[in-house]
């Protein structure tokens, strides 16, 4: 509240004496006898005049037209940014994706005609995702803003403060759906759902009262943990049963885990005890790569068949050298981007300093995809040749320390990286679980991925507005830069000044 000196003043030129910062400086609706609308603390009618409380001038002040002009532009550059997020990512991988694909050479003219085709589809449907991601994120933003704003202008921002945010992130979760009517994203709301999760953990460890509760989940090298565990399902079911992997996500992981599928056939097969049944396409295969070898059919270990004539160690080098090759193409995408549209100011200003940190990332990041992918067939034949023997279980063992490649990453992005990993491995594991008949798919919920999201949104935007030290300082900066500054929690010129 003001000093005494600052109440006579208001009260000189015909301020309410009702007017309290714990009313939230909101302006009730009151119909006298006469049928005007006036106060519901002093009944007193005009806010406009001189006699009204003061909580109903401010919000008469609110209503007029500059302040509607600043808030419909605070909803039109929230969409804008959010659009050109969304479209920004989603093109700028597109664009990569298909200079990769441009790049290919066949021999035949006939194969020119169909990869041209392929190429013409591939650059339709990239577009398409593009301004589909872009009108994802643009809705999402604004519809935020929007209802972020008649909540506050109807209720008070200090007093709707504490659940405006979480309602208006769940209306706007459903904007999803601009992505496609029929497009699941089970991964992506998952993913989101751990992001929500963390920040809430990291609100428990700050409280008093769930700060011994949420203690574990401080551990110095959870990420690594979460990231072995994500690895042990992932690359199993690559491997073992890849109908469980999203289709994106599955296709990553047969260009990036280097073997053709009548070799993962193969392992599958000598994994869970089935009689084989492709050792001639396996052979074939080899010959086409110049290597000349006869498989038996009475094997222990599939070492043979994963790398042919080639000892264990061998084939992981020449592996390790392959797949940083095709690590590079992935992850400078990842840091160009960003320094595009995020370090755009100091692009220009200091130049070799946020490039050279790009090419620093990249370096790093292939370096860790490329030791992630050929460490995952080491530890794997680590240990069929120690235990001369192949089954699923030894399968999930040998691909469960593949996640300690995590490490080369530096600190602020591994648990970016655990928890996308993570949310693939639920949702893969979850459906092995149906295809078995441990989990019944619900017939009723068709869309449980925009729900999840739009309770994880809710979360996340709550956190946004009234946890802000959870989030870290970079992410933090991004949510500023499309939402706005959060309004203050009182919007009254007298609670301001106090």
């Amino acid at each position: 509240m003001l000093p005494a000196a600052g109440d006579a003043a208001a009260s000189s030129v015909g301020f309410c004496s009702c007017f309290s910062v714990e009313n939230g400086g909101s302006y009730d609706d009151y119909i006298d006898g006469s049928g005007n609308r006036g106060c519901m603390h002093c009944k007193r009618s005009d806010p406009s005049s001189s006699s009204s409380c003061y909580s109903c001038s401010s919000l008469w002040l609110d209503l007029a037209p500059f302040k509607d002009s600043e808030k419909l532009r605070r909803v039109i550059t929230a969409s804008a940014k959010g659009f050109s997020i969304g479209a920004g990512l989603k093109g700028g991988l597109a664009l990569f994706s298909i200079l990769t694909r441009l790049r290919r050479r066949q021999s035949s003219a006939s194969s020119r005609k169909i990869e041209d085709f392929s190429n013409k589809e591939a650059i339709t449907m990239a577009i398409k995702e593009t301004i589909r991601y872009g009108l994802f994120l643009g809705t999402f933003a604004g519809t935020f803003v929007s209802v972020d704003e008649i909540i506050g202008a109807l209720g008070g921002h200090r007093r709707t403060a504490r659940w405006r945010a979480l309602l208006a992130g769940l209306i706007a979760g459903p904007s999803m759906l601009l992505t496609g009517p029929n497009t699941q994203h089970t991964s992506l709301a998952i993913y989101i759902l751990m992001r929500a999760a963390v920040l809430a953990s990291r609100c428990g460890i700050n409280s008093k009262r769930f700060g011994r509760i949420c203690k574990p989940l401080t551990w110095k090298h959870g990420d690594l943990f979460l990231m072995c565990l994500s690895s042990s399902q992932i690359l199993s079911a690559y491997i073992l049963k890849q109908e469980s992997l999203p289709p994106s996500y599955k296709s990553f992981l047969n260009k990036h885990g280097g073997k053709d599928a009548v070799i993962l056939q193969g392992v599958k097969e000598i994994a869970s005890c089935l009689p084989f049944s492709n050792l001639e396409a396996i052979e074939k295969f080899y010959k086409t790569m110049g290597v000349d070898i006869k498989l038996d059919p009475e094997m222990r270990v599939p070492c043979s068949i994963v790398h042919g004539n080639q000892g264990c160690l061998t084939h992981v080098v020449s592996f390790f050298i392959q797949a940083y090759k095709r690590a590079l193409p992935v992850y400078l995408p990842v840091y160009l981007i960003p320094a595009l549209i995020v370090h755009r100011k100091g692009l220009l200003e200091r130049p070799y300093t946020i490039l050279g940190k790009g090419l620093l990332g990249t370096t790093r990041s292939s370096l860790f995809l490329s030791v992630y992918c050929s460490s995952a067939w080491m530890w794997t034949c680590f240990l069929f040749r120690i235990f001369e023997k192949c089954n699923i279980p030894m399968v999930a063992m040998g691909t469960f320390p593949t996640g300690l490649s995590l490490a080369i990453e530096k600190k602020s992005r591994r648990m970016e990286i655990s928890l996308y990993c993570l949310a693939r491995a639920i949702e893969s594991f979850c459906t092995c679980l149906a295809d078995i008949g441990y989990l019944p798919q619900s017939k009723n919920l068709k869309r449980a991925d925009v729900v999840i999201f739009s309770l994880s949104t809710a979360i996340i935007m709550h956190c946004y507005a009234q946890e802000r030290e959870v989030f870290r300082s970079k992410y933090l900066n991004v949510l500023d830069w499309v939402f706005g500054v959060p309004p203050p929690p009182c919007e009254t010129p007298r609670c301001k000044s106090s």
